[in-house]
């Protein structure tokens, strides 16, 4: 069924078309907004083509508005606005086209676009401020804007994933970080674009344009230069930030050395405090909303908390230190990627929901044990798990366990076989019961056993979501 929030969307749109190039035949293409809340729809016809974009937030859609049309006036490079609803929920773009800086990363080019892209954000963060304070929605970045921030890492993906911590030391910790981000001098602020990330950043035939800015703000210029080179899925090697981040500061500080020392002296805290807001943002759209391109980008947010544990960033944050520690630990995201075919098995309460999809892949298999006869519900059983062997005993000896699992291996050896034939990197494989402790991590020891017997070139990941340290 359509959602009827976007049938009004696409008829805004149309008659925005309509109005602004005075044709009405064309064809509305949706476009893919990633984790946003807003929708896009590339609209051609003839000789035009532009992206029509819907905002449930009409405020978000005036700021983005006021603010494009600014840059745009005083030469910065971000998408001309050609045409606005009343009410600032729909408008008209200019189409950038499809390559964003994010799919050329790997391109031999890569470091020549990235020093243009940093140069172009020196320009637009030292933009006049008169030019955009009034059309910013959002209030310069203050102390209670970081923690707004920290209490949202705190919630959304230390309480997800289930780290003990004690509060009060960690807002110690917290309220220290702030007051270190806080205290960063005029000189070095500006137009803070907030995400400025390489999927933000369009390349066409005159350069890197920016996009998705709504949520600028007065605030540190460095914070965007270490969101950009510390973006998760980057990838970008130590060296190369380091040189590009040298790069970016002699721009910002036109070659004064002794301003460049200044402006980089907080880097190490302005690092660790994009990487903790990023993981925020990635529980609530990945681990909460289920998101898959969120969820794909913890693993690289995890390994930058844990260089900064390394380097000793995190040796002022005691409390935070051991939170970090805990999360880049966490089985569910330190495996090691594979060069071959990964099967995952993992057992599960049903209680706490289905199993995430790391891969990305959105499938695979999920067994319900529930219809086993549960050793749970004996005295004798309660604190053992299926790994234990009067468990495995009890289970063994109804004559039920067995038959079930020959079932299941009739169904994903198969699968393994064909992902196997067809260059298929992934298959998730998982048991669910009531607890997620006996029978489903029973089945799951058993299965992973099964498959690293019948297909040695498979990698096995076994998790046991409710019992980690097993």
């Amino acid at each position: 069924m359509t959602d009827p929030n976007i049938l009004e969307a696409e008829t805004s749109l149309k008659d925005l078309f309509w109005n602004y190039y005075n044709i009405k035949d064309m064809i509305m293409s949706p476009i893919s907004g990633s984790g946003s809340d807003r929708s896009y729809f590339r609209m051609s016809a003839e000789d035009v083509s532009c992206i029509g974009t819907f905002v449930p937030d009409a405020m978000e859609g005036k700021t983005f508005v006021e603010l494009a049309e600014s840059f745009f006036k005083y030469g910065i490079p971000v998408p001309e606005i050609l045409a606005v609803s009343p009410d600032y929920h729909c408008y008209l773009q200019e189409d950038l086209g499809d390559v964003s800086l994010f799919s050329c990363l790997s391109a031999p080019n890569v470091a020549d676009l990235v020093k243009d892209t940093l140069l172009r954000l020196t320009a637009l963060q030292k933009t006049p401020e008169y030019l955009w304070k009034s059309h910013c929605f959002n209030k310069a970045f203050s102390r209670r804007q970081a923690m707004w921030d920290l209490n949202y890492f705190k919630y959304e993906y230390i309480k997800a994933r289930n780290v003990i911590f004690d509060e009060d030391l960690l807002e110690n910790d917290f309220e220290k970080l702030t007051e270190r981000l806080v205290g960063i001098p005029d000189d070095f602020c500006g137009f803070m674009m907030r995400d400025c990330q390489s999927r933000n950043v369009m390349i066409t035939q005159a350069g890197p344009v920016f996009i998705d800015f709504q949520g600028g703000r007065k605030g540190p210029a460095l914070y965007d230069a270490v969101s950009f080179l510390w973006q998760a899925r980057a990838g970008f090697s130590d060296d190369f930030r380091n040189s590009m981040l040298d790069f970016y500061c002699d721009c910002y500080c036109d070659g004064d050395c002794s301003k460049k020392a200044a402006m980089l002296s907080p880097i190490n805290d302005m690092v660790l405090f994009r990487t903790l807001q990023v993981l925020g943002a990635y529980g609530f759209r990945g681990l909460v909303q289920n998101k898959s391109h969120f969820l794909l980008s913890i693993p690289g947010a995890l390994s930058n908390l844990k260089d900064l544990l390394c380097k000793g960033v995190l040796d002022d944050y005691p409390e935070l230190k051991k939170v970090s520690e805990a999360l880049v630990e966490d089985p569910m995201f330190v495996a090691e990627k594979s060069c071959g075919m990964v099967v995952e098995i993992s057992s599960f309460s049903y209680k706490k929901g289905y199993p995430k999809d790391l891969s990305g892949n959105g499938g695979g298999f999920v067994f319900d044990c529930r219809a086993l006869h549960n050793p749970g519900r004996y005295k004798e059983y309660k604190q053992l798990t299926g790994k234990d062997r009067p468990v495995i005993d009890f289970l063994e000896r109804r004559g039920e366990i067995m038959p079930f699992l020959r079932g299941v291996w009739s169904l994903t050896d198969p699968a393994i076989e064909r992902y196997l034939s067809r260059g298929f990197s992934h298959l998730q494989i998982s048991f669910g019961c009531t607890g997620g402790q006996h029978r489903s991590v029973y089945s799951a020891e058993q299965t992973a056993v099964h498959v690293r017997e019948l297909f040695p070139e498979v990698e096995v990941r076994l998790i046991h979501r409710e019992h980690p340290n097993l």
